[in-house]
Parts: C-alpha cells; structure tokens; sequence
C-alpha cells in the first residue's frame, strides 16, 4: 500500500514541481523571443528604409536627367566620388550642361531604370538606359551603372564621366564634327533661281595690316565704320586661338563693287545665299539668317551658327531646303585620339523646291510701281498657278541675310510704306472690281436681266428719306436708262446698289457664299480669309447696297479678288492657287454657271471696247482684253480720302493670264494707265 501511495502521490508532486520549472524557463525564454521578433521587425524596418531611400536617389537622379535639369544633381553625387577624381559638384552640372548642351541633346528619356542591393555587399546599384536625339538625330540607346553609396546624409551616386557617356574617363572629352548640307535652291517655273547659292565677296581681317597699339585701335576703328559694325565684334574675332598674324578671319559678306581699300582688310571670293530678284520678290522668298537663341529654344537640333529661313519661303520650306546635317559625335582623350564613336549621319543637301512663279513676269509687274506701293497677282487661270505674287515698297533681302545694320533695319521698320508687308495678301475693299461677282449673281438669281435698264440721273441716289444722310455716289453719269452692260463699262454704283436690293439680302448672301469666302487656301504663305461683313450678315439695306459695289466691310486681298474672278476666264470654274508647281491641283468648284461666265465676260470686253469704258487705254494692244477697275475709299487723311486702285484684266481668248492689280493712293483707270506699259511687254509671253 505504501509502494501504492508513493506510486499514487508520486505523480502529483512531479508535475507540480515541473511546473513551476517550466514557469521558471519560460519567462526568459519569452523575453528574448520578444527581444529577437523586435530586433528582426527593427532590421526589417532599417531594410524597408534603406531601399526607399537608395530607390529615392536613384529616382531622382535619372529624373534630373531625362527632365534636363541638371542643377539638381549636385546634390545627388557623393563627395568622396568626386574626390577621387578631383572635380566639383558645381563641374559636374557644367560638364553635363557644355557636353549634352553641344550635341543638342533633346527628348531624353530613360527607361529600364533599375536600384538592387547586392546581398553578399549590402550595396546598391543604379542601372537604367538613356535615350535622346542630337543634333545627328537619333543616338542609341546608352547603359549605365553607379554605385549608390550610403552617407550620413542618405544615399548618394558615386558619379565619374562614365555617367555622362559610357567609357568616359576624366580628361576625356565629348566632340561634335558638323557638316550641314547645303541648302536646297528656290526655283521659278522655268528652273531660274529664286534664291541660292551664288559668288560673293567675303571681307576679312589680316592682322599683319592691323598695326600695333594705336594704330590698331585706329584702323578698327575704320573697319567698324566702313563695315557699319563694331570694334568690340572685330576684336572678339581676332581673340581667337586659331588666329595668327597671317590669318584672313572674315567679318563680313559684300556684293561686288563694294571690295573699297580699308586698312587691315583683304578680300576673297566666297559663296553665299543670293536673291537674284532682290526687291522685286522679297515679301515672297524671305531671307535667311543665323539662328538666334530663341530659334535653339525651340529646336534643340540647331545650334549656334546655324542658318535658316527667317522670313517668306525661305522659313515656310525651311526644313525641307535646310537638309540634315551630317558629322560624328566621338569620346577623344586629352591627347585628341578617338576613344568611341558615338554616332556618325551622313550628310544630306537640302530639297530644291520649284516654284509656279516666272521670274520674268514678277520683275516686270513689280518695276511697274516704279516704287509706288500696291501688289499684283497675275494667275495661269485654268491651272490656278501663280504667276507673280509682288509688292511695293519691298526691301533687299541679300541685306538682310549678310548683316543688315540697326539703322538701316529700323528705316525699313518705321517706314510709314511698310516694305516688309505683302500687299498680295493684305486685305482691302475691292471696289468697283468686286462688281462683277454682283452682276453673275444677279443673273443667276434672275433678278438682274440683259434687257433691264434701271432710269438713274444725277451723281448721288438712295431709297428714300430712311436713309439718312448716306447716299450712294457715282463717279461721272451715265445713260438715262442704264443697262448691266452701261452699268459694267461706266462702273455704276447706283446701278448694282439697285440690284442688290432688288434681290434683297438673303438671295444675294446666298450667291456669295458659293464663293470661298472665310476659307483659307492650301499655300505656303499666311492670308487671312475674305469676308463679306462683319457680322455674317446684311445689317441694314445701307450695307447689302454698298457690299454690291465693293465697299462696306468687304475684305479682299489681291490673290482673294484674282481667285474669286477666275470664274469669268474659266468658264464658271473657281481654280484654287497652288504656288509650288510639282503640288497636285488644290481643286476647283462653279459658283457660277458657264453661261453666265461667258455673259459677263462679254461685257468686261466691251469695258476695254468701248470708247467709254473705264479700261479703254487698253484697247490699241494687240490681244483682246478683258477687264474692270475699281476705286475704293480708303483712308480719311488731312489731305481728304485715300483711294485704292485696282484693275482686273485677263486674256478671253487664250485664256492665258489674269491679272489683278492693286495701287494705293491711285483711282481704277490710273491704275490701267501705270500698268500698260506693263501689258505691251508682256502679252504673248505668259
């Protein structure tokens, strides 16, 4: 029994005192498992930080990168890299800005942008690839690899020139050799060159001529006079290394003639970008010119020294006549040698662009504003092609091109005839010329017949006392019983005034807008829209009656009224312009029927025919004409109102020319009388 106690007891006590044993562990045992889960969440934590941190440097360094903002890498890049191989931080944001800067890098763009930690090292890495183009176009894709070292302040990027281009060591070097090719020739119909490469004489300095101290002063002093420049640009230009004392350093493009005895000053034969119609053209081509800072903000791909088209054609086609620049971007070391090349472009020469226009036939028209101002628009009607697009006053464009100076660019600028503006596409009142778009509308409508005769008498009429004090005027009487013909060959307002309100407002709004009012055409020059009125519509019977005569707020430049009435040479077809002559014909529509066309037509022959007609100086020529004038009030002045002058005149036969032409300052059949002279010289070689 006492065996059996033991044995029964002996468990009891057992299990307690195990118990307690267990109780006595186990508390240690717990703290430092509570200790050891803190310690790993603690260095899991420590890690999370780490990585966000390395992953925010690395970030924010290729961001700097891509968004061009390279001040923000000085404080990416860690000290003691920059140590090693003895640069700033203030340099390293000089070099990424003078070298990516050089080769015009744009549109960078990394991709594959990596930060790893190496297990065994514990240290980050920054890998990611580089994208941009250059001036070459296109690079390939760059690698890259840095080390992102852990500092007191967070991580940094151990940076070396291998970050600016891979295998860049410091004292290498990153060198762009450009070739650009040469520029594309503006030509006119018959292959005559526009503008292009011709001769031209290159003024230069030779410093062995120049004189020492004073007597250098002086005689830059007298380069910079002749030359309209500076001393401080002379001086600039003979600081550079290359130049020595048997150098010729050019500073300036002269026509010949010009090559006068300077002292310190020689000359050689060059080319250079001329304008062979000079004035005569200068609206329409432009000129070129070196590319200023805000041409390189826009166009990364350009730098310094480049050339473009700054005005005219010569901007409008400018990429196309420029070509694509060829050369090599290539690592060298301080001794010169290439290391790598980098990217190589062959050279491509620009496009030569071939124009509707004939040379001849601008020259002539424009020296027949014998400096008067106006523009002429002379049209191949059954093609649209643009003949001569001119404009007087005009300036010289070789000046502009070789180094026009202050004052002679602000005497163009503040020219109260404003040489720079193209009066081709300068927008006026029509005028009487605009009669003739009233007259097809009318015998469309069927209000306006060819038996009709409205009684007019007097110079001044108007509907009735609602009117006012406007009254519409015309220039001299005509028959008792006016007829469209009479109406058309004594340019009468009150005639076509009558009209308009007789087919009233919406009849007569609905045939003009068969014409492409407020449309623009598809032509590498800037023109505003016609318009009819401001407002769209016919405000008042005032209005709609002077609209009918090319007045109210009509709005119509030379090339509008020359596109508007090729219907009456065409047979009732509108021709759109086209001015580059390999272009596809821009179209044509009929806002008029061919009958109509032809009766209209018929009578802007008897304009010329008839002893009374406005344009009959014309009629001793050899071609039969057809044509109208017009005079349009334009300005009040001290001097009392400013007319425009236009005249519209076309070949009814052959069909082979339209011409409209636009004087200021001038009445319709002063107009007619400037410009025949310049119809007796030109009829039979359009």
């Amino acid at each position: 029994m006492e065996d059996t106690r033991v044995q029964n007891n002996g468990p009891r006590s057992t299990n307690w005192k195990d118990n307690k044993k267990w109780l006595k562990i186990g508390l240690p045992v717990a703290a430092v498992a509570l200790i050891g889960a803190g310690a790993i969440g603690y260095t899991y934590w420590n890690e999370q930080q780490r990585n966000e941190q390395a992953n925010d440097t690395g970030h924010s360094f290729v961001d700097a990168l891509e968004n061009q903002e390279y001040s923000q890498l000085s404080a990416l890049v860690s000290p003691e890299s920059l140590e090693t191989i003895d640069y700033t931080a203030e340099e390293v944001v000089e070099r990424y800005e003078t070298i990516y800067g050089g080769i015009g890098a744009a549109d960078i763009t990394v991709e594959n942008v990596k930060v790893m930690e190496d297990e065994e090292s514990e240290q980050f890495s920054l890998t990611y690839e580089l994208h941009m183009t250059t001036s070459l176009g296109e690079l390939e894709p760059q690698a890259y690899e840095a080390v992102l070292q852990e500092t007191e302040e967070g991580f940094r990027v151990d940076w070396s020139p291998e970050l600016i281009f891979p295998e860049m060591e410091p004292g290498d070097t990153v060198r762009i050799r450009m070739e650009s090719g040469e520029r594309g020739d503006i030509l006119d119909r018959n292959g005559e060159i526009l503008a292009g490469e011709g001769l031209a004489w290159q003024a230069g300095l030779y410093p062995a001529a120049l004189g020492e101290g004073e007597e250098r002063e002086d005689n830059l002093q007298t380069v910079a006079e002749a030359f309209e420049t500076t001393t401080e640009r002379l001086e600039s230009l003979l600081s550079a290394g290359w130049v020595t004392e048997e150098s010729f350093v050019p500073f300036a493009i002269v026509e010949e003639g010009e090559t006068e005895e300077v002292p310190g000053v020689l000359y050689q034969q060059t080319t250079a970008r001329t304008y062979p119609l000079g004035e005569a053209a200068a609206q329409l081509i432009g000129y070129v010119g070196e590319v200023s800072a805000e041409n390189i903000e826009a166009d990364p791909t350009l730098q310094p020294g480049d050339i473009i088209g700054k005005s005219g054609l010569e901007a409008t086609f400018d990429e196309r006549l420029r070509g694509g620049k060829g050369g090599q971007i290539s690592i060298e070391t301080s001794e010169g040698d290439v290391k790598k090349v980098l990217q190589e472009a062959p050279v491509e020469n620009g496009e030569d662009i071939t124009l509707t226009i004939d040379a001849s036939l601008q020259q002539t028209y424009f020296n027949g504003f014998d400096g008067q101002s106006g523009a002429a628009v002379v049209t191949e009607p059954a093609t649209g092609e643009l003949l001569v697009l001119a404009s007087s006053p005009s300036y010289n464009p070789t000046q502009m091109t070789r180094g026009i100076s202050q004052e002679d660019y602000q005497a163009y600028a503040e020219d109260e005839n404003t040489p720079f503006l193209p009066r081709y596409t300068a927008r006026f009142a029509p005028a009487s010329t605009f009669k003739v778009l009233t007259a097809a509308i009318g015998l469309e409508s069927g209000a306006t017949t060819l038996d009709e005769s409205h009684p007019i008498t007097g110079l001044t009429w108007q509907k009735d006392a609602s009117w006012g004090n406007y009254k519409v005027t015309r220039v001299s009487p005509v028959p008792t019983e006016v007829t469209l013909e009479d109406a058309l060959v004594y340019s009468d307002n009150i005639f076509f005034a009558q009209e308009a309100l007789e087919m009233g407002p919406e009849t007569f709004m609905e045939g003009l807008q068969k014409f492409p009012f407020g449309e623009t055409f598809d032509l590498p020059i800037s023109m505003n829209p016609a318009q009819i009125t401001n407002s769209g519509e016919f405000d008042s019977e005032m209005l709609l009656a002077d609209t009918a005569f090319g007045q109210g707020e009509l709005l119509m430049s030379p090339l509008h009224q020359a596109i508007f009435y090729s219907p009456f040479a065409n047979g009732g077809d509108l021709v759109l312009p086209k001015l580059e002559l390999q272009a596809e014909p821009a179209g044509t529509s009929q806002p008029i029927e061919p009958e109509t066309a032809e009766t209209v037509k018929e009578m802007l022959i008897q304009v010329v025919e008839s002893p009374n007609g406005t344009a009959h100086a014309l009629n001793d020529l050899p071609q039969m004409l057809a044509a109208k004038t017009g005079t349009a009030e334009a300005q009040e002045t001290e001097d009392g109102t400013k007319n425009n002058g236009s005249f519209l005149v076309f070949d009814p036969q052959g069909n082979s020319f339209l011409s409209l032409v636009m004087m200021e300052d001038r009445g319709g059949s002063e107009v007619v009388e400037a410009f025949r002279p310049v119809l007796e010289q030109t009829l039979g070689q359009e």
